[in-house]
């Protein structure tokens, strides 16, 4: 059956944070019971559409739509006593970037839930995983809570490893600021800006799911998500602040870079203004015509080459005096 349908996990939720997994014949008839099942099916498979349609025909086909869309945003629609939500987790999997976030959609009510997934998501197994050692959800509420917690928990060391890069990138334009430095905090910009465009939509979600008056969502449940949205709140300000930062430290390096190229400017221009009365006079003797001073005397070229050291070193001298060195 999995194979027409994609299910890819599917277990009977008993109450004590246990999950039962059901074999391919008790799933159709599982889901239509009072007890809490959860069917986790791939999106991408061919038979998914006919199976949700099927089993859960009493679901608007908008709905429907919204659990197999291909571009899907976090957001949640309330339907009589159930929910459909999407959320997002960030990318964790093998060769992937963290920005590109995976989304997990789910249709949600006190009997039964369906999660559709289009990639893995690791906070998915996560709650897989308890549910197998017994220290999973217990009902339709603990499970959204869990599964919303885990997703938050897995976006803690992404967000640690922006401010440690952005720490990083900073110590490094301090002390030995660089072209290549610009390119790393746009980086660094680019990804806090992905994330701030999944994150805010998603603390909504969370925000709204604890004012709904779902009866599988108890007070308990409702305490665990109000923890979560303090959490995705916190992750919201983390993410400004990293964006003001790094905007900081780019305008420190576009300085420190500025800064760097005027003093070579100055350098140049120092170099140029001593040698420009020396480049008047070989100038002026070298024109080809007669009467230039010295031009039968054999120690000619040695006195004008003293005359112009002394030239030059008395421009150094002035030059130092009046502080421009």
């Amino acid at each position: 059956m999995p194979e027409k349908t994609g299910i890819l996990y599917a277990a009977a939720i008993v109450g004590d944070g246990r999950g039962k997994p059901l074999s391919d014949t008790d799933i159709a008839a599982h889901i239509k019971h009072e007890d809490l099942a959860w069917i986790h099916l791939d999106g991408r498979h061919p038979g998914a559409r006919d199976w949700i349609s099927s089993e859960l025909d009493y679901l608007d086909p908008l709905i429907v739509d919204a659990l197999l869309a291909e571009e899907t945003r976090p957001r949640i629609v309330e339907l009589d006593q159930g929910a459909l939500m999407i959320l997002r987790g960030v990318n964790l999997n093998e060769d992937a970037q963290p920005e590109d976030m995976v989304s997990i959609r789910l249709w949600i009510d006190a009997h039964r839930i369906v999660s559709v997934q289009l990639r893995q998501l690791k906070g998915v197994r996560d709650v897989q995983d308890r549910l197998a050692a017994g220290t999973g959800p217990k009902h339709s509420g603990d499970f959204i809570a869990m599964l919303s917690a885990r997703l938050f928990e897995r976006m803690e060391p992404v967000m640690t490893g922006l401010h440690t890069a952005l720490d990083d990138i900073e110590e490094e334009v301090m002390e030995t600021p660089s072209i290549e430095n610009r390119q790393a905090i746009n980086t660094l910009r680019r990804q806090a800006i992905i994330f701030r465009r999944y994150f805010a939509p998603q603390r909504d979600v969370i925000a709204q799911l604890r004012t709904m008056d779902f009866v599988w969502l108890d007070p308990p449940a409702k305490r665990r998500l109000q923890e979560n949205l303090d959490r995705i709140t916190r992750y919201l300000e983390d993410l400004d602040a990293i964006r003001e930062r790094a905007q900081i430290v780019k305008d420190e390096l576009a300085n420190s870079l500025a800064d760097r190229m005027n003093k070579n400017l100055y350098i140049l221009s120092l170099i140029a203004a001593i040698f420009l009365p020396l480049g008047f006079l070989t100038g002026l003797l070298g024109i080809n015509v007669g009467g230039i001073p010295g031009a039968n005397l054999a120690s000619a070229f040695w006195l004008f080459v003293g005359v112009l050291t002394g030239i030059g070193v008395m421009q150094v001298l002035v030059f130092r005096w009046m502080k421009w060195l």
